[in-house]
């Protein structure tokens, strides 16, 4: 009793500063209203705009067209800028001196990246939902469960991609090295993912860079739940994901591996946290 009394104690420190740091995330995030329309309105307006001017690419097939293609990657852009923001905070944190004094706290460092990550995916999270009432501009039916689908998997992904944020921000000190890395890597992230275009026809080495990139199994999930649920057939041509040689892995298996593409994230960036001076 004796020994599981303090454990015990710890454990509710540790959870109570997680929670205290997954507020401040989220007080923030209520305040800045201005930010959640912007966040918000870009995707819109490339659905408004880009996604009615190129429609007449392809035909309207059982309800489906191009703005139905590009949901789902604006959705995953939706996603992404905040997410990925959890990353910067860590850095601005760092030269305020704001995460210097966190981790002087009686808690471990890796409770604080937690924390900090779990605050960024629940922003993500919300930013993806504010898009979900929109599907309509891409002729998408209100269907409850389709929301709720993608809703669940907008919560996996937003998980993935602030892990790697916080990973970014952990690896890299200065605060223009960030910046300069974030902007090489988050633009060839959406492009090599198919949210934009369709991958099918892309040369062997572009498409090598598609099987790699965790992004596409997320696009292609959002996808394939969204097609999957409506009235008619989808144009092929369009709507085909990535493959290996012929083979589609299941909207599960996506979802799986971009969950433990996250959790391997994470605890990296926890490894390397925790051992920081």
């Amino acid at each position: 009793m004796s020994t599981s009394a303090p454990a015990a104690r710890r454990l509710t420190g540790e959870l109570s500063a997680l929670l205290v740091i997954w507020q401040r995330d989220m007080l923030h995030y209520r305040r800045d209203r201005l930010k959640i329309l912007v966040t918000v309105l870009q995707p819109v307006m490339m659905l408004t705009v880009l996604g009615a001017g190129l429609a007449s690419l392809l035909p309207a097939t059982g309800g489906a067209d191009y703005r139905t293609f590009l949901f789902p990657g604006m959705l995953m852009m939706t996603i992404q800028a905040p997410a990925i923001s959890a990353g910067v905070s860590l850095v601005t944190d760092r030269q305020s001196g704001f995460l210097r004094e966190i981790t002087l706290a009686p808690v471990r460092r890796e409770t604080v990246l937690v924390g900090r990550c779990l605050g960024g995916a629940s922003i993500a999270t919300c930013q993806g939902a504010l898009l979900l009432p929109l599907a309509g501009i891409a002729e998408l039916p209100y269907d409850p469960v389709t929301l709720a689908l993608l809703l669940g998997e907008t919560v996996i992904i937003a998980f993935m991609m602030t892990a790697l944020g916080v990973l970014l921000a952990i690896a890299i000190s200065r605060t223009e090295s960030f910046y300069a890395v974030l902007s090489i890597i988050t633009m060839p992230l959406i492009f090599l993912s198919g949210a934009m275009f369709p991958v099918k026809d892309l040369p062997g080495w572009l498409f090598s860079a598609v099987l790699l990139n965790p992004v596409s199994y997320a696009v292609d999930a959002l996808r394939r739940t969204i097609t999957a649920r409506l009235p008619g057939p989808v144009p092929a041509a369009l709507f085909d994901g990535p493959h290996w040689g012929g083979w589609h892995p299941p909207v599960l298996l996506e979802l799986a591996g971009i969950a433990l593409t996250g959790a391997t994230m994470l605890a990296w960036a926890g490894r390397r946290f925790g051992r920081a001076s």
